[in-house]
């Protein structure tokens, strides 16, 4: 970026860099949570109960940390994690009724 002279909007190019500088970390810890959370589903499918229930916790301590960060919403993490929950739960549940 070129050197501008000091004024009034140096504060708003700041601002706009710091946005970009969020926007790309925010960005990379939703797909990181994303990503695992793809992978719980894949276990749960192939009916790898253990590692599931470990891959669980891993992606319910990354929303939490997300949610306290602001990355995320609180009440968009308690969802995922509730669901997420929910989703073992009943997968659970088939393998033992089979």
């Amino acid at each position: 970026m070129a050197k501008l002279k000091t004024g009034r909007h140096t504060s708003a190019i700041k601002a706009a860099r710091q946005s970009l500088k969020r926007a790309s970390v925010n960005s990379g810890i939703k797909v990181k949570i994303h990503n695992k959370i793809k992978d719980f589903k894949k276990l749960a499918a192939a009916k790898d109960f253990d590692n599931a229930a470990k891959l669980l916790s891993t992606i319910s301590s990354m929303v939490d940390k997300a949610a306290k960060k602001g990355t995320i919403h609180w009440k968009n993490a308690a969802r995922k994690k509730a669901r997420l929950s929910a989703f073992y739960r009943k997968a659970v549940s088939l393998k033992t009724a089979n």
